[in-house]
């Protein structure tokens, strides 16, 4: 975290703002899981009058960078089924936010994500889901009704399981060209929620998807969890 020389004005008012501010309220609808979570514009909602009152102020910068050399490729259509053909490239998304006082201090913390395609609507999403993720952290609030009790309460933790069995030593796995960096753009996605994962599993070549299912469908069922995971913090 970068700061200014001195931030003593900035967290004296940033106290007292926080102390006036309400959860985030759970106004936007995310329909593949049925559920209801806070969307940046309750975020900014929340914190824009405490803000305003101690003289606070917020400033995030999109930024983007591509990494590696365009590929093509082709995805079957899942309602058509046709076959289609695109040019992506790993792309990763940058957001930095710094938090302003009328004193003039100010701190900024930037967060990134990885793409495995760069195209506008991912970009957009990624840019939409760091902002709020940012600016929730740098305010210190939580979304109304936050799911803190399904990790406290004792009833809802998951049981104790026995450690597994050693594994057996098995020949090493041959991946195709490419798979080890398009698994870990895959990893990146799935922080950024379900919606994403799934765009992004639908646009991966078919050749990358059928080796990960075929050789480790666990960790397709990990990566799927994780962004389930995203969508419950965030909500």
């Amino acid at each position: 975290m970068n700061t200014s020389d001195s931030i003593n004005e900035l967290a004296a008012a940033l106290s007292k703002a926080q102390g006036a501010m309400d959860g985030a309220k759970k106004t936007a609808s995310n329909p593949f899981f049925k559920s209801k979570y806070a969307d940046l514009a309750s975020v900014k909602d929340a914190i824009r009058e405490p803000f305003a009152t101690y003289g606070l102020s917020v400033v995030q910068v999109p930024q983007t960078r591509f990494e590696g050399a365009p590929e093509a490729y082709e995805w079957t259509a899942r309602g058509s089924g046709e076959v289609r053909h695109g040019v992506r490239v790993f792309t990763v998304v940058t957001v930095l936010t710094r938090l302003l006082h009328t004193s003039g201090q100010w701190i900024e913390e930037s967060v990134s994500a990885m793409l495995p395609n760069g195209d506008p609507q991912s970009v957009g999403s990624a840019i939409s889901y760091l902002r709020r993720y940012a600016l929730q952290s740098v305010a210190g609030i939580a979304s109304e009704d936050d799911d803190a009790e399904s990790v406290t309460s004792p009833s809802r933790r998951p049981p104790i399981l026995p450690p597994p069995a050693p594994a057996k030593a098995t020949a090493p796995v041959q991946h195709p060209s490419g798979y080890l960096a398009w698994l870990d753009g895959l990893r990146q996605t799935a922080m950024l929620g379900s919606a994403s994962l799934e765009r992004a599993w639908y646009d991966s070549p078919n050749a990358f998807r059928l080796h990960l299912t075929t050789t480790n469908l666990a960790l397709r069922d990990e990566l799927k969890a994780i962004a389930a995971r995203q969508v419950a913090v965030a909500s």
